[in-house]
């Protein structure tokens, strides 16, 4: 069986990044037993330069986008619904405020070294649109990792902490310098760049396909 490395870039404050990989999950079922999958996740910042107050998400979003009050409650509307459902908890997504993320981002890089980073993910997407919690904040990022498995303490004093700043910063770096400035963003097998929160049918596809040349190539390189 093929294996397929997915780079996932993503920023657990962005509702499309929940909603990408809510539909890679389904592309996965669809495709399981036929190509193995294995998922990285990679840093993103929405808003890097956000004060530790952050700003509340429709003004924020307003602001963001030139649109009116009306234009952004409505679309954000339009999101909560298609959220839950691939059964997401969106139901405080529009109370939430625009936040720093750089911290959650350490957390989870101090996850993924114990293979819980997608369980962490998931719980931060909660904390963030299901309770409209700081999903930098010490404390929250402490009870997102004992719902993910992870020791809270330890989560708490990676958050209190500087660890894992620099490699979170260099693997920032990494995406935008290869052209990622957009999430979610899936890059498959370090290659392939699919952009943006697709149906599980185009995933399936692109998915297929870069299995199938990375079959070929290894097939080249044998003979």
């Amino acid at each position: 069986m093929q294996t397929v490395r997915i780079d996932l870039v993503s920023d657990i404050a962005c509702p499309w990044c929940a909603i990408g990989y809510k539909r890679l999950a389904q592309a996965l079922a669809e495709l399981e037993g036929e190509v193995e999958v294995e998922l990285v996740w990679q840093p993103f910042e929405l808003n890097p330069d956000m004060p530790p107050e952050g700003e509340p998400i429709l003004d924020h979003l307003c602001r963001k986008y030139g649109q009116d009050a009306a234009t952004v409650e409505r679309t954000q509307g339009e999101i909560m619904a298609l959220a839950q459902g691939l059964g997401l908890d969106f139901r405080r997504a529009r109370e939430r405020r625009a936040l720093a993320t750089f911290d959650a981002h350490r957390v989870l890089a101090w996850a993924a070294e114990q293979g819980r980073e997608t369980a962490l993910n998931l719980a931060l997407f909660d904390v963030y649109f299901g309770e409209a919690k700081n999903p930098s904040d010490p404390l929250v990022l402490r009870a997102a990792a004992e719902r993910a498995g992870l020791d809270g303490d330890e989560a708490e004093a990676v958050a209190r902490s500087d660890r894992y700043a620099d490699s979170v910063r260099a693997a920032k770096r990494r995406f935008m310098d290869a052209g990622v400035d957009a999430v979610p963003a899936f890059i498959l097998n370090q290659r392939w760049l699919v952009s943006g929160a697709q149906p599980p049918a185009t995933l399936v596809a692109a998915i297929r396909q870069a299995a199938a040349e990375e079959g070929q190539s290894a097939a080249a390189s044998g003979a």
